[in-house]
């Protein structure tokens, strides 16, 4: 609970930990710990366990018992009662897809800081009005990209983004160059193949690779 403390005020402080957060859909529990692992040892400490399986919360915990230095949180957080759970299991921070403000109110009443996806102005605006200014942009390709970052910078100087969604190896160093990127979210870096297949040598080069070659 200390560490949950510590990060809870501090979104932003928890997105400039790295220029890259690993999106992590984990099938089977023993591959969370290697793959935590791997990705530290490549320069990544900031890890995004997704909601997407059966075993995710418990992902969650068997990093956060097991794998010290990284700073572990939940992805594709969209009820109330998901902060709790994976808070409960060790996360300390937790990033949803979108918003609405049943999640915000819960997440402004929760244990860990939310950083709330949008796509649009208004839900920019939304989650502004309740007291937010870091936001997951998400789907990041199909809802505009850089020139929507971009965009968005004018009105709302103030504001900083996480962007996921289309970003790969190919192009998340165009993200990283606006200065209302804090970092961006992708899987390329623990790509499903590898996952299965345990080779957790590659991961860890993918994930050197792509902080070496971050720009930041």
């Amino acid at each position: 609970m200390e560490a949950q403390r510590a990060w809870r005020t501090q979104p932003g402080e928890i997105l400039r930990q790295g220029p890259v957060v690993p999106v992590m859909v984990i099938h089977r529990l023993e591959h969370a710990v290697p793959l935590a692992q791997a990705l530290l040892a490549g320069g990544i400490r900031v890890l995004e366990i997704t909601l997407r399986t059966p075993v995710a919360v418990a992902a969650i915990g068997a990093i956060s018992r097991e794998v010290p230095g990284a700073i572990v949180g939940a992805g594709t957080v969209t009820r109330g009662e998901e902060l709790d759970a994976v808070a409960a299991a060790g996360a300390v921070f937790a990033i949803s897809p979108g918003l609405t403000p049943e999640l915000l109110a819960a997440a402004n009443r929760g244990p860990i800081p939310l950083i709330p996806g949008i796509a649009t102005i208004s839900e920019l605006m939304t989650g502004m009005a309740r007291g937010y200014d870091h936001f997951k942009f998400f789907p990041a390709g199909p809802a505009g990209g850089v020139k929507m970052l971009e965009a968005f910078a004018g009105p709302f100087p103030g504001v900083t983004f996480c962007p996921t969604g289309g970003i790969a190896a190919d192009n998340y160093r165009e993200y990283l160059a606006l200065g209302n990127v804090a970092c961006v979210g992708g899987s390329w870096v623990a790509p499903q193949r590898a996952i299965e297949a345990g080779d957790w040598a590659k991961i860890t080069a993918l994930a050197r690779e792509a902080v070496a070659s971050s720009g930041r």
